[in-house]
């Protein structure tokens, strides 16, 4: 029997890291990534409204890749990685709000299967720390940058002072 999800509260109001429950054998393991009844409870249960997922996304990414802060004001996300691990940090971009330029790093990898419930107005950041990564996210919009622009931060900007565990990223156009 699989345990059930946990949502736990991050510092960052409205950010949420899920922990799937795992079932290992000798065989190897199996987690539920997603199952909408179960979601939706949890999310009820801790007073967060309903959240439809309508696009699935993956990105595969090998060592040292830097993805910077992107993300738009009304998209919520829910990731994880499959495969590898990454250092994914999320930050408030909301200008006009007290948190603006709050952070917080997470460790997902393919051995905890957390993930991060992200809200509209957050960055979202990651980090591949593995030779490979696999980062898998659900988004409750359709990605359309012409109707619902995306914002993007420097990953390294000096207002946040972000942390990150090295000094020399891989970086697209977009994110230098």
């Amino acid at each position: 029997m699989v345990e059930r999800v946990t949502l736990e509260k991050t510092n960052l109001k409205g950010v949420y890291l899920l922990k799937p429950g795992i079932f290992t054998d000798n065989r190897g393991s199996y987690c539920e990534l997603y199952n909408k009844k179960e979601y939706s409870n949890l999310l009820k249960e801790n007073n967060l409204d309903y959240l439809e997922f309508l696009t699935d996304c993956i990105s595969i990414s090998k060592k040292n890749v830097l993805k910077g802060f992107h993300g738009d004001l009304k998209t919520w996300k829910l990731t994880t990685c499959l495969e590898g691990e990454v250092y994914s940090v999320i930050l408030n971009c909301d200008e006009s709000s007290k948190d603006f330029g709050r952070w917080e790093s997470f460790i997902l990898s393919e051995k905890n299967r957390h993930q991060l419930l992200i809200p509209p107005k957050f960055g979202n950041s990651f980090l591949v720390l593995s030779d490979k990564a696999i980062y898998y996210y659900k988004q409750s919009t359709y990605y359309n940058p012409k109707e619902l622009p995306q914002f993007t931060f420097k990953w390294n900007d000096p207002r946040f002072d972000v942390k990150w565990p090295i000094d020399d990223p891989i970086l697209s156009e977009r994110d230098k």
